[in-house]
């Protein structure tokens, strides 16, 4: 038996010799110093050699135990040396088969489908929170406690909804790699219960009595702002869209408009909202599809032109007061309504729960058939740029395009509703007060 002051204390010969151990494992030094673990066999009546290691990395200890492994493994009918190859390759493959050499996969493949923003903000997230904490780790050694551990440390800071978008990803990356022959689970899958949930969305403000809202909008007229202001309110009024998209719309999303003859009739006026602004679900907000387009009533088209007359030559339709190329503040709108004494009574988002309300009353105190019911209903929701419940993806495309000509029907009912009394918005720019809407 060979011990460990033997062969490390070893010398180089004239030539290459060898120090035996046991069970065919020997010490081969090599007349440049060398010295390599080997091991001695027989398989199929061939007599063969397995390396094993160099010393002194490979300890005596270490070298036997790799012995024992190959002596199984020909109990067993199997070649070591090509045992030891099968080892290799599978370690190698796990060291490429690590949730971020898949993920980066399914990333380029897929970002093709998606907007630039978007694919920038799938790859930076998980870049910034799931590399870090489990890309190094093969995708079969991943299991839910890792992946939930990641996932909790995007929730510790407060990011709930981010977290369940990086859940749904790493979801998708690993059925990619399950396609792709990696034998993984789907443990995002399978943590989903797991996570917080997500909080409550909050009840905006809104008045949903039509004399209150016309009230609104005459105080709005009668105040001391900006223009642009007034008549953005009046926009977000007229259209129940989210404030947000109003504020950032730019002149080139407006289609079926005569700039230039104000006060003519525009049937076909649109605003054709891209989906990359869209407040939509995850799996929609990439697709093409699903740009939303709002048929404009012609008092929506009476505002647009006051507006024009003063911020048509830039980009916003309703831009910064500071800066032309950025759009109006946020909080314009919202500040106006308080300080005219609307503070915790309504706020510009609480426009689309008074489109709901209203026309969903009205709705359903109109004499009609069943049919014609429901069907209004869920325009009312198509409006609202809200996927009705139990209507699938493809549903939801067709039905936004074939029910135009009804929504443009029920944005003109809206408009009478609220406008009854409200100054021309041509007024509203100039601040004159001589007439109103009949």
């Amino acid at each position: 038996m060979l011990t460990d002051t033997a062969a490390r204390t070893a010398t180089p010969r004239d030539k290459d010799y060898k120090l035996a151990d046991s069970g065919g494992l020997y010490l081969f030094v090599t007349a440049k110093g060398a010295k390599i673990w080997r091991m001695k066999y027989r398989h199929l009546g061939k007599e063969k050699v397995l390396v094993l290691g160099p010393y002194p990395a490979t300890t005596l200890r270490v070298a036997r135990t790799m012995r024992d492994k190959a002596k199984d493994a020909l109990a067993a009918g199997r070649d070591p040396v090509l045992e030891a190859k099968r080892v290799k390759m599978v370690g190698e493959a796990r060291a490429n088969d690590t949730f971020e050499k898949h993920a980066r996969d399914w990333f380029e493949t897929t970002k093709a489908r998606w907007r630039p923003v978007h694919a920038d903000d799938v790859i930076t997230s998980m870049e910034r929170d799931l590399f870090p904490s489990i890309g190094a780790y093969p995708v079969t050694d991943i299991d839910e406690p890792l992946i939930l551990a990641a996932l909790k440390k995007v929730e510790k800071r407060g990011s709930i909804e981010t977290a369940r978008r990086l859940r749904q990803r790493a979801e998708r990356v690993f059925k990619w790699a399950k396609a792709h022959g990696a034998g993984c689970g789907n443990p995002a899958a399978d943590v989903r219960e797991a996570m917080a949930a997500v909080p409550k969305k909050r009840k905006w403000p809104a008045l949903t009595d039509p004399a209150a809202l016309r009230q609104l909008i005459q105080d709005v007229d009668a105040a001391g702002a900006m223009p642009t202001t007034k008549l953005a309110s009046r926009f977000i009024a007229l259209t129940a869209q989210r404030p947000g998209m109003v504020h950032r719309m730019p002149w080139t999303e407006l289609h079926g408009i005569d700039w230039a003859k104000p006060g003519e009739p525009s049937p076909a006026a649109v605003w054709k909202v891209p989906s990359a602004r869209m407040k939509l679900e995850y799996d929609l907000r990439d697709n093409d599809a699903y740009d939303h387009e709002i048929p404009l009533s012609q008092a929506a088209v009476d505002a647009l032109h006051a507006v024009q007359a003063l911020t048509g030559r830039g980009k916003m339709v309703f831009p910064s007061a500071w800066d032309p190329s950025d759009p109006i503040s946020e909080n314009a709108v919202s500040f106006l309504y308080k300080r005219i004494g609307y503070k915790g009574r309504h706020v510009p988002h609480g426009w689309r729960s008074a489109f709901s309300t209203i026309m969903n009353g009205r709705v359903e105190r109109q004499a009609m058939g069943a049919e014609r019911y429901n069907l209004d209903r869920l325009i009312v929701d198509l409006m609202l740029a809200h996927k009705p419940v139990g209507m699938s993806a493809e549903e939801f495309t067709y039905n936004r395009s074939a029910y135009m000509e009804r929504r443009r029907e029920l944005a003109e009912d809206w408009a009478s509703i609220i406008m009854e009394g409200a100054v021309p918005a041509g007024e509203v720019m100039t601040g004159k007060r001589r007439s109103t809407y009949r």
